[in-house]
């Protein structure tokens, strides 16, 4: 981990993230070859590139995952694992629903009638990662809004394993969250098929769901053509703390985190510099003990750091240039922080919030913006699956009232026929 002060040392690390889309610029036109060969061969493409990227040939095994396979999956999962996956969705839908109800709005204006509704999209597709590990998780928060708004046709795109099979737990959470379809493909190809359809995967409106950099960039070149959710992953943490943390805490979130994925970005903003020395010796002694150490140790040397500030409003002020993913705050009086932070994807509250809990449990998805994306982006919610609809009715009396201001409009604009349209009925 790298031990910086803010700001004489911080302006490398900040660049990027005040600018997050000059990361993808290079990309960008190495995935957009994949994206378009996808739209123009359809599956045969997408098995090319499974074979290529993954080292799995779906020739015989088709695309889809099988009800055979959905079934034996099932007697696959630990004791238990349903009954935790539909206690997780009713927190994830229960939010979903209180989101919804806040979405009608019903407003009088004497002689006019507003309401604004909201209408599902007709299709979405879900992105679950795979690969160095399985995320059953992800498969909830991204398909539980989607069922919560209503939408009729929700699919899934996710990796083979080495065996071409789906991972089963994943699969088993897919299904109770409603998809009925699923489909053995990952990384770029799965969100061109999503986006664009093949033979055997039909389009969707919208595609959402976390995933490396390639399913990020291929995210933000379909976009032209369906509706996408945030720049999602790698995973992030910054964890905002004064001298009151506890440093062990700060460091079991950091290497929780950072476990994710060697790409990973975990850091620490402090006012503290004795701080910041603790949670650096802490984090090294947890990475020489825990599981699953040589992927936290690998994301932690190329991306982990520790900011020293001179006060917690210029932690604050780093906070809010850096956007995380996930914020912690580990500090006396978290409250008072809280309308300070204008750029996070989650505000995770207090020494007993962990990101875990973000991660499994709690009711948001966890599905947020990376990279610095939290500057323009919010987190998946049930509103990336509706449209709001707008219902107008106007009264005789209304239509007479609104002539003044119509008849001025119109000749602004030169569009003589919007006058005469009103016109025509007072007449």
């Amino acid at each position: 981990m790298k031990v910086l002060r803010h700001p004489e040392q911080t302006g490398e690390l900040l660049r990027d993230r005040l600018e997050p889309w000059r990361a993808y610029e290079e990309l960008l036109e190495y995935v957009r070859a994949i994206v378009e060969d996808v739209r123009r061969r359809g599956d045969e493409a997408v098995i090319e590139y499974t074979r290529r990227f993954d080292g799995v040939d779906l020739t015989e095994a088709g695309l889809r995952v099988s009800e055979e396979e959905l079934e034996e999956a099932y007697g696959s999962v630990p004791d238990g694992f349903p009954e935790a996956v539909e206690e997780v969705r009713g927190r994830v839908l229960k939010v979903s629903e209180e989101i919804l109800k806040r979405l009608r709005v019903e407003v009088s204006l004497g002689d006019a009638s507003i309401k604004v509704e909201p209408r599902p999209l007709d299709s979405a597709g879900c992105y679950i990662p795979g690969g160095r590990a399985s995320y059953p998780s992800t498969a909830i928060m991204a398909a539980t809004p989607a069922a919560a708004a209503g939408v009729g046709r929700i699919i899934a795109c996710t990796p083979p394993g080495p065996d071409g099979r789906v991972n089963p737990a994943t699969l088993v959470a897919l299904d109770l969250c409603g998809v009925r379809e699923v489909y053995r493909v990952g990384g770029a190809q799965a969100v061109a098929a999503m986006a664009y359809g093949t033979e055997t995967i039909r389009p969707v409106r919208v595609v959402v769901g976390p995933g490396n950099r390639y399913v990020t960039a291929a995210k933000m070149l379909v976009s032209q053509a369906v509706r996408v959710d945030v720049p999602a992953g790698p995973s992030e943490l910054l964890v905002l703390a004064d001298s009151t943390a506890d440093p062990r805490l700060v460091a079991m979130d950091m290497v929780s985190q950072a476990e994710h994925d060697p790409d990973a970005v975990c850091g620490l903003v402090t006012d503290s510099e004795e701080l910041a020395l603790k949670v650096v010796g802490e984090v090294e002694e947890l990475l020489r003990v825990c599981p699953r150490g040589e992927v936290a140790s690998e994301s932690l040397s190329r991306n982990g750091f520790a900011v020293i500030c001179s006060s917690i409003e210029a932690a604050l002020e780093f906070v809010n240039m850096f956007a995380p993913e996930h914020l912690e705050l580990h500090v006396g009086d978290p409250e008072e922080l809280m309308d300070g932070v204008r750029s996070a994807g989650l505000v995770l509250v207090g020494p007993q919030t962990p990101t875990t809990l973000s991660d499994y449990w709690a009711g948001l998805s966890h599905v947020l913006p990376t990279g610095g994306f939290a500057h323009s982006h919010s987190g998946l919610s049930v509103l990336d699956f509706v449209r709001l609809v707008g219902f107008v009715e106007c009264t005789a009396e209304g239509l007479r009232d609104s002539m003044r201001v119509v008849e001025l409009l119109s000749r602004v604009e030169g569009l003589p026929n919007h006058l005469e349209a009103v016109a025509w009925r007072l007449r």
